[in-house]
């Protein structure tokens, strides 16, 4: 059975006295409900150690939001595979689109980061997705194809079992746009299919995609019932530990 699983990726936010506060709410839900999901945080690199030191049991992923493609050196303001494995952070999203877009990230930088992450045994969230207009030019298919199969299909069987993948419609992060169920639903069948054509059908089941793109409390459910959607990568929502908790309970039925 592949995990499902809810991310929060709480980006440039939070000073650290609200960090704190948030990562102790979480907790708290966390060790008070039972939940039918693993539960990540993605905080700001500043926050990566104190989360650590809180969530001791592994009762919450502590994921970077970012790591580099370069294993050490003079690489001013990077982190490091090494770093993060030091610490005992659990993985790293790689290749968000906000990264993409502002610092030019492609499928290729992706690739070897998410191949440094596997060997240093850390969780890679691999992030693909297309932009409005990709979308409106019937590009949408191949755009996911081509991120997945450059990013992704120069690992091993057993690797690829390993990574997360994160489909995120440019469009619907941050938007207030969503893509309706059955559009997320058909992308994720798409990118288990081009798994399975290579990997073959019992890796691809092994392998949870997750859904990023202004989930919220009231779609969660009706998006995590889809059956290749495993779960959701949530950014706004993420940072009030209520609406967090809400969509969490978006796998209880």
């Amino acid at each position: 059975m592949r995990k499902k699983i809810v991310a929060g990726n709480w980006k440039m936010n939070k000073n650290v006295i609200e960090a704190q506060q948030l990562m102790f709410q979480l907790l708290d839900y966390k060790k008070n409900n039972a939940t039918n999901c693993e539960v990540w945080i993605a905080p700001p690199s500043l926050y990566l150690m104190m989360a650590k030191d809180l969530y001791e049991q592994d009762e919450i992923g502590v994921f970077a939001q970012d790591m580099s493609e370069y294993e050490s050196g003079a690489y001013t303001g990077e982190i490091s595979a090494d770093m993060l494995e030091s610490i005992d952070a659990t993985g790293a999203i790689i290749g968000h689109s906000e990264r993409r877009q502002y610092h030019g990230e492609t499928d290729s930088h992706c690739n070897r980061k998410v191949k440094l992450a596997l060997d240093k045994g850390l969780i890679p969230i691999y992030c693909n997705g297309e932009t409005l207009e990709q979308r409106k030019a019937g590009q949408h298919l191949e755009v996911v194809k081509n991120q997945t199969e450059v990013a992704l299909f120069t690992l091993s069987a057993e690797e690829i079992k390993k990574v997360v993948i994160a489909y995120e419609p440019v469009w619907a992060i941050g938007t207030g746009e969503t893509a309706s169920p059955e559009q997320a639903q058909e992308i994720h069948a798409h990118i288990r299919s081009l798994i399975a054509a290579k990997y073959g059908q019992e890796v691809a089941d092994e392998i949870s995609i997750l859904y990023g793109g202004s989930v919220k409390p009231d779609n969660a459910k009706e998006i995590f019932s889809q059956p290749d959607i495993d779960g959701g990568l949530i950014g706004g929502a993420a940072l009030k530990a209520e609406d967090f908790a809400k969509i969490i309970e978006g796998f209880n039925s």
